[in-house]
């Protein structure tokens, strides 16, 4: 079994970078160990220490995804550009579809749209069930399209547009017969709860589904669609699992210094690993690009394509075995 899967999973990645190079995105190789990392306040950090007679000591980070770096080299002018990568995420829980070290595919098309790039993923879908040899029914396109709004109003009931600011959602959410006895509890806070415990579990699983239009208090580097209130975002559910994250990605250096500031201040307050923050990395966006960019779970997707019910089935070394 373990020869199989190292085979399968060596004809996932070559056909996934077959794929890449037939519509023009350049490979590239950036580092996963970092001095510095874009904060993200719901993302708990590996750190380690560095030692050197030269630089001294301090303290790196394993990066949670490549995009730091390779925002960079699409500053730099690299074109469209993708890579299969590590990425490491801490007090992460292990589950059938989760693990603390995973493979990331992460793809940036510059000049491309969110739009476009659902359709480059159903073009990456299909192309891989041909190569694989598997049943393409299921997965052939067009995908299931579903906006944030008409999830939450199909599942929990609730008008999401009524309900973009706290006591809107509590409003609703206490109309819709959902417990709001935590009074504490913040507008993005009790949008998750919403969504984890009554929209999520019931999303359609028959084809896959792109969730669009997120709601722009859930901040992220992704542009506000113009005159409202929704980001130009979209994730890839399948089988009831988020599969891929993608996101018209911002441009304005004034936005991602905002974003800087306010998720590296929430990190002071919440996490345990407190990464340092390169002041002038949102200088890059002076001048950057119109860019979409999508980063996609390689083990879920060979969950996916290898039929396998957990994510232990396509590892082959899982970090739960690990542990043991």
């Amino acid at each position: 079994m373990q020869r199989e899967m190292i085979l399968f999973r060596s004809r996932l990645n070559r056909a996934v970078r077959n794929f890449f190079e037939s519509k023009g995105f350049l490979e590239v190789e950036t580092p996963q160990l970092s001095p510095t990392v874009i904060p993200e306040a719901h993302i708990e950090l590996f750190s380690t220490r560095f030692f050197s007679d030269r630089f001294g000591e301090r303290e790196l980070y394993l990066l949670p995804s490549p995009e730091i770096h390779m925002k960079q080299l699409i500053a730099e002018g690299s074109g469209s550009i993708f890579q299969i990568c590590k990425s490491f995420r801490n007090d992460e829980q292990m589950s059938h579809y989760h693990n603390p070290e995973f493979s990331m595919l992460e793809w940036y098309a510059v000049q491309g749209s969110s739009e476009e790039n659902i359709a480059t993923t159903e073009e990456l879908f299909s192309c891989l069930a041909e190569t694989l040899h598997r049943d393409g029914e299921y997965l052939s396109p067009p995908f299931r399209r579903m906006t944030m709004a008409e999830a939450f109003d199909r599942f929990a009931g609730i008008d999401l547009e009524k309900g973009l600011s706290l006591p809107g959602l509590r409003k609703q959410a206490q109309a819709a017969g959902i417990d709001l006895r935590d009074k504490q509890e913040s507008w993005e806070e009790l949008f998750h709860r919403i969504f984890l415990t009554h929209v999520e579990p019931e999303l359609p699983a028959d084809r896959p589904l792109v969730l669009e239009r997120y709601p722009a208090a859930v901040e992220v580097l992704a542009e506000r669609i113009p005159g409202t209130g929704w980001l130009d975002r979209w994730e890839l559910y399948v089988k009831g699992t988020e599969l891929a994250n993608c996101y018209a990605e911002e441009r304005s250096q004034k936005q991602v210094e905002s974003f800087f500031h306010s998720q590296s201040a929430q990190k002071v307050q919440s996490s345990r690993v407190v990464p340092d923050i390169d002041p002038e990395y949102p200088q890059i966006f002076r001048n950057f690009p119109k860019c979409s960019g999508v980063a996609l779970g390689m083990d879920r997707l060979a969950m996916l394509f290898s039929g396998a019910a957990t994510i232990e089935g396509v590892m082959l070394f899982p970090f739960s075995d690990m542990l043991r």
